[in-house]
């Protein structure tokens, strides 16, 4: 198993390693990444979450994430968090109980969101509960 598929959701410095981590890095975690700009433009999408969404990755990178990709997470849980967290240069790093709704039956996930004001890329992470 190589060390990359032992870091968990949980992980405390997660932000600091998917920043560092080769696509490659990315694609081989247990559990759904996506990475977007502060304009809202999806730049990393890790192949779980493309298996377990059922979107290959050419339909979603460079697309805005909160109304092309996932517009069930355009909300104030989720998007108005990351606006907030952008707005004031505060970092962000919160886990929610959360239902993906959007195209598919409802998914009970837990989502982590993360920011920095020194890391140009925010993520979404995504935990399907089974």
């Amino acid at each position: 198993m190589n060390q990359q598929s032992t870091i968990s959701f949980d992980r405390a410095d997660l932000l600091a390693r998917l920043e560092s981590m080769s696509e490659l890095g990315i694609d081989s975690l247990s559990f759904g990444v996506i990475g977007f700009t502060g304009g809202g433009i999806v730049c990393r999408y890790n192949d779980y979450e493309a298996k377990a969404a059922v979107r290959e990755q050419k339909n979603v990178l460079g697309h805005e994430l909160f109304t092309v990709v996932a517009p069930c997470m355009n909300n104030y849980l989720i998007a108005q968090r990351f606006e907030d967290a952008g707005e004031t240069g505060i970092s962000l790093d919160e886990t929610i109980d959360y239902v993906l709704t959007w195209k598919m039956r409802p998914i009970k996930v837990k989502l982590r969101m993360l920011f920095s004001p020194d890391i140009p890329t925010r993520y979404v992470l995504i935990h399907r509960l089974v």
